[in-house]
């Protein structure tokens, strides 16, 4: 895939094989507009495919049996998507299932032309919070406030039920009086350096004060 950025909704060319619309050459000539599809069946994986962008931006999809001799999909080329001078050139995969796992295996990957950076993945089109460490404090009636973080830096990625138990010790190190406790405190974030993030969504549930369970 070739794409303009890592936005839903960006354009993008796709050179791809389906289990059941055989090889096909996919995109979205227009930010946020429809996606197109041309399909040509009877093509199954493993196979190779091919996706070259001219300087004009006019994509083509091939597909070959051997790497070497390579066909265009059937009435699918060339196809003009504008983007910018710098793009995003990489491999994806979907299931086009919501909660469906879809796992697929590559190999023989080339570039060419001027490609610089490292692989990295990313999800695109899924809601998912950023990664970022929480926090839970206690303060008493004499505003001494302590605080401990959750052991997991990436904890705001949890999609699962998750429990998460603090000593209190750790609270009575801190000088915190847990004979008058005033307010307890959830907090996302570097709590030493807040600044301004996104929006998410995560949730609270059986917040409690119990004996440490029995070995």
């Amino acid at each position: 895939m070739i794409r303009e950025t890592l936005e839903p909704g960006s354009t993008h060319a796709f050179a791809c094989v389906t289990p059941e619309n055989g090889v096909s050459s996919q995109g979205r000539a227009d930010t946020g507009g429809s996606s197109f599809n041309t399909a040509e069946g009877g093509i199954t994986a493993p196979h190779w495919v091919k996706l070259e962008r001219s300087i004009a931006g006019a994509f083509t999809v091939s597909h070959s049996t051997n790497g070497s001799s390579w066909v265009p999909v059937a009435g699918a080329n060339p196809t003009n998507i504008q983007m910018s001078s710098t793009v995003y050139i990489g491999l994806a995969v979907t299931s086009h299932s919501a909660g469906t796992t879809c796992e697929a295996v590559f190999s023989n990957v080339t570039t060419t032309g001027t490609v610089s950076g490292q692989w990295t993945n990313q999800d695109i089109g899924i809601a998912v919070n950023d990664a970022e460490p929480m926090y839970v404090g206690i303060a008493d009636n004499a505003g001494t406030l302590g605080f401990v973080e959750h052991e997991d830096p990436s904890v705001t990625q949890i999609d699962t039920w998750t429990r998460w138990s603090v000593d209190l010790a750790e609270f009575a190190d801190q000088g915190v009086n847990l004979a008058g406790v005033q307010k307890i405190i959830l907090g996302v974030g570097n709590r030493a350096n807040s600044v301004p993030g996104g929006s998410g969504t995560m949730y609270f549930d059986d917040i409690a004060v119990g004996n440490p369970a029995q070995p």
